[in-house]
């Protein structure tokens, strides 16, 4: 399987001149991968079997390409990409259950977002490109996915071989930081579980603004503890086991951020502890999860003692000025 993104200008539209370098960046670093793991994947793909490529979206399992007949190897190939952190998904008639319960979060923000039709998007932290799959299914002409994982770019390309030609959902193997500051004009940008691996969060939230163009809309969810517009959590070294979690604020606090940063018409739509039916272990993501993070005699706190996962959705908008 050829990793590469047969995107044409006119799907890129007005955004071609921004997006065609990325995509030559992208496919530069597939081609000269720097991961120990990425051969044992390649060969994974490369072995998935044809089939009729077919997109069942609007519903909660993302469903690609017709059943095939023997499940038990398609299975064993598909596992060769483990760990899936991203779902529920359906390939080739496989179901994975992933860690993440991706579709209630969704559901949780879906009703609450302006239209998706027509609209050029940008998925940062997007993972293997499940919420792409929902982004297109509301009616989105082409979603961008950024993430560093090579693992999870793998596992995006996976979808895609059953999916088909239309590569309107694209996971590119970059990073925020490696965006253009020229880069913007996005209708939509979503940065979800992304905000507090930042060790800026104002310098994130300026380039969410920067990105989105005037009247377009962000769509951020993020951990957050109790408390007011003053408050935000530091942790002194992990937070539920993660290393690299910098400020977790308060919703008051972090609509008062992103007040001060220019953003309008700022809505908390959502918020509410991460539930260990949400996030868990499973046959497709074998690791410690949720459970193993928190305090075993008193789950409302991590075992470092911080209040326990609690996540917002927020939407806000870039003002229009014309």
């Amino acid at each position: 399987m050829r990793l590469t993104y047969p995107v044409s200008d006119a799907t890129l539209g007005a955004l071609t001149e921004q997006l065609r370098p990325l995509l030559v960046q992208a496919e530069k670093i597939l081609a000269n991968p720097r991961h120990g793991d990425f051969a044992k994947w390649k060969a994974a793909l490369d072995n998935l079997p044809a089939t009729a490529r077919v997109t069942r979206l609007n519903q909660a399992t993302v469903t690609l390409g017709e059943v095939l007949a023997d499940q038990q190897a398609l299975k064993q190939q598909l596992m060769g990409l483990h760990p899936w952190r991203k779902g529920p998904l359906n390939l080739g008639g496989v179901a994975i259950d992933c860690e993440w319960r991706s579709d209630w979060k969704w559901q949780r923000l879906q009703d609450h977002i302006s239209d998706l039709t027509g609209q050029r998007v940008l998925d940062i932290g997007c993972g293997n490109g499940y919420f792409g799959w929902q982004m297109l299914g509301a009616g989105a002409e082409l979603v961008v996915g950024i993430d560093p994982s090579l693992l999870f770019v793998m596992q995006y390309f996976a979808c895609q071989h059953f999916a088909g030609t239309k590569p309107t959902n694209l996971v590119l193997p970059l990073g925020i930081e490696d965006l253009p500051k020229s880069l913007t004009g996005f209708d939509s940008v979503f940065s979800m579980g992304v905000l507090y691996h930042r060790r800026s969060p104002i310098e994130h939230l300026q380039q969410l603004h920067r990105l989105i163009r005037p009247g377009g809309q962000v769509i951020l969810e993020t951990l957050v503890i109790a408390g007011n517009e003053q408050q935000a959590l530091v942790p002194k070294d992990r937070y539920a086991r993660m290393r690299n979690v910098w400020f977790i604020p308060s919703s008051k606090a972090l609509v008062n951020w992103m007040q001060r940063l220019g953003f309008v018409d700022i809505r908390c739509v959502d918020e509410c502890p991460t539930s260990l039916d949400e996030q868990r272990s499973t046959e497709w993501m074998r690791f410690e999860s949720l459970r193993e993070s928190l305090d075993s005699s008193d789950p409302n706190l991590t075992i470092e003692g911080y209040p326990a996962p609690r996540r917002v959705i927020v939407i806000a908008h870039k003002e229009n000025k014309s």
